[in-house]
């Protein structure tokens, strides 16, 4: 069902765009809600949909004249926000740059083209002036701050600027004592080594919680997480302090278990008197505790009892021994095993001590020289006869032709 509603959400203002339906302002909603439903899918073709909306004679990106009378302020500026993260995402920094500077003109009142802006300047790697430029408008627009600050905090974060995200975080009155906030401030006040700064926003969350007259309170969660911290830090009389509180107001458990561990490093009286309303453990009643900790450690039983109690191990080891009778070839009878194997059989042939190399015979032709070379003496005599050959061929071919020439001369 939600895929059918999709598809029809992305094929409405898709057809409006091709078939061109309605008037300039009807294309315009279309085209910005089918590039912000698309996102960062298909940027060349959302560039492409957001200039048709461009007076065709300006150099920079300006919305038509008509398009301009009859959209709204808020209208327009979605317009142009959504085309600049489009010229991020495309990687185009001198037209965001350039449409960037051109919008705190045309909406001086709003807050997203700094926002825009700090973007720009992150894109390029310039963290402190974002982080400037974004605190500048915190101070301009006071009503409008928490989404700047919020911004802030996060591109703080990012780049290592932990001092600045925590003084962002705390200038937002609205979250600035939900336990997550308080959380996320005071891992940024720790990691800065600003642990009073961090144990001074736990005090402050609990003091005000403390105060509030709300239904969902949050002291049983953030007393324990705070006790828990300034134990860590050293803090051990302010954590038992916290702990003992909330053993009063909520009757946990486990802050009376932490409450009896930290005061045993302040206070052991106090911690003994604590330590009796935790309930004894089951099988723990018959051991006492004073001997148990003069005794320097488990000792071996001597006697009767140690050799009755390691014959009792043999025999269990005994039991969990089985003997498996060894697997025999066929016709093996290991009564008579014969002679044993020899322990060579694993070595190739030439390893072994028994190989003998086969003897090379002597009588044949020594050949040497590269593959078809002849043996000189042989070449010399099959040389001779064919050249014997050749002169008794010659000699027997000459008669007939003194012959010829005697008649060619008559004629």
């Amino acid at each position: 069902m939600t895929m059918l509603m999709q598809n029809n959400f992305y094929s409405l203002p898709g057809d409006i765009i091709k078939r061109n339906l309605g008037d300039e302002f009807t294309l315009a909603v279309a085209v910005n809600n089918l590039v912000a439903f698309k996102g960062s899918k298909d940027i060349a073709d959302g560039l492409r949909k957001f200039d048709m909306l461009k007076e065709k004679d300006s150099q920079t990106y300006q919305l038509s004249q008509a398009l301009d009378a009859k959209l709204s302020q808020k209208n327009k500026e979605a317009i142009y926000a959504n085309r600049v993260l489009l010229l991020l995402l495309a990687n185009k920094m001198d037209q965001a740059r350039e449409l960037c500077a051109a919008l705190p003109g045309m909406f001086p009142e709003s807050v997203v083209p700094t926002l825009l802006q700090a973007a720009v300047l992150v894109r390029e790697n310039k963290a402190a002036k974002a982080e400037e430029l974004l605190g500048q408008c915190a101070e301009k627009f006071p009503e409008k701050s928490k989404l700047v600050l919020l911004a802030r905090a996060q591109i703080a974060a990012s780049a290592s600027h932990p001092h600045v995200a925590a003084e962002s975080l705390s200038k937002i009155p609205d979250i600035q004592h939900l336990p997550a906030t308080v959380a996320t401030i005071v891992a940024l006040k720790e990691r800065a080594g600003d642990n009073d700064g961090a144990s001074a926003v736990l005090d402050s969350a609990i003091k005000w919680w403390s105060n509030s007259m709300t239904e969902s309170n949050k002291l049983s969660v953030l007393m324990p997480e705070a006790a828990a911290f300034k134990l860590k830090h050293g803090q051990e009389e302010e954590a038992s302090r916290l702990y003992e509180e909330i053993v009063k107001t909520h009757n946990s458990t486990d802050a009376l278990v932490g409450l009896v561990t930290t005061l045993a490093r302040v206070n052991v009286e106090k911690a003994e008197t604590y330590e009796k309303q935790l309930k004894p453990l089951p099988g723990l009643k018959a051991v006492d505790v004073d001997n148990l900790e003069k005794t320097s450690g488990a000792k071996p039983i001597e006697g009767a009892a140690a050799s009755s109690s390691q014959e009792e191990v043999k025999k269990e080891k005994a039991k969990r021994k089985r003997k498996r009778k060894p697997k025999y070839p066929k016709g093996f009878d290991p009564a008579n095993p014969g002679p044993p194997p020899d322990p060579e059989r694993w070595l190739p042939r030439r390893e072994r001590s028994s190989y003998r190399p086969k003897r090379k015979d002597k009588r044949a032709a020594q050949i040497r020289g590269s593959q078809g070379a002849v043996n000189k003496d042989k070449q010399e005599a099959s040389t001779s006869k064919s050249n014997q050959a050749a002169s008794s061929k010659a000699n027997a071919a000459a008669p007939s032709s003194s012959k010829a020439s005697k008649k060619k001369s008559r004629r």
